[in-house]
């Protein structure tokens, strides 16, 4: 498909930040940020390959070694309601690590979106594996492409994003966002604060944002929920 053509697929932003913007450095409330998220339906979470190294490193600890059923792709059942999850990874950082992600029960399967200067041995690690990947760019992950293909070939309308802040502001400058979802917490990092926002360079017109969502959650945080106009 040629053009700049705005894929027909609703791009949802959710974070969880602090009082003064960042998403490092105190303790998130998954629990809260992951019962919001699901109330967005998504067919595919889209997640950041480092938030997702990340997150391995955060949560899992010591990573098990692969086992026989690691090659091959999962049965995907009509009924199954699991979002997929799509990982921008042109680099390979998350090579001997993804079969972790496909048996966590969190997704239908792992899609790797990749670049024509992915290592080669990359490559090959994801075909052994039975892992769908496509090759989206030269350098760097074409997101208008990579949104069209999850639409004809995955059905998908509703994209999550879960990332840890450079990805969405890809997204963001690119004008792929429909709507920005933040869970506010209680809580002021202060200096050493990654803040959510630092990477973002915009060109041109500044979005507008309505706000279409403004609620108190738990007696404490606040769920401000965004659209991009």
């Amino acid at each position: 498909m040629k053009g700049n053509l705005k894929p027909a697929v609703k791009v949802i932003m959710h974070n969880e930040i602090s009082m003064d913007g960042a998403i490092q450095h105190f303790e998130p409330n998954l629990e809260l940020y992951y019962q919001i998220a699901e109330t967005f339906k998504a067919d595919v979470h889209l997640v950041g390959s480092r938030t997702a190294k990340m997150g391995l490193k955060t949560y899992w600890g010591k990573i098990p070694g692969e086992e026989p059923e690691d090659f091959v792709k999962p049965l995907i059942k009509s009924w199954d309601k699991r979002p997929y999850w799509f990982i921008p990874d042109t680099r390979g950082i998350l090579k001997n690590l993804l079969h972790v992600y496909r048996k966590s029960g969190y997704c239908k399967d792992v899609v790797v979106l990749v670049s024509k200067r992915t290592p080669k041995s990359y490559i090959e690690y994801l075909k052994g594996r039975n892992y769908d990947y496509y090759s989206c760019g030269r350098d760097h992950v074409d997101f208008h492409r990579a949104l069209r293909l999850m639409r004809v070939n995955y059905g998908t309308r509703v994209v999550m994003t879960d990332s840890g802040g450079t990805l969405n502001n890809i997204l963001l400058a690119q004008g792929l966002i429909s709507e920005i979802s933040l869970l506010v917490a209680p809580v002021l990092v202060g200096d050493k604060r990654a803040n959510l926002f630092r990477t973002l360079r915009l060109k041109g017109k500044k979005p507008r944002l309505q706000l279409i969502k403004n609620r108190i959650q738990e007696k404490q945080y606040l769920l401000l929920i965004y659209r991009i106009v």
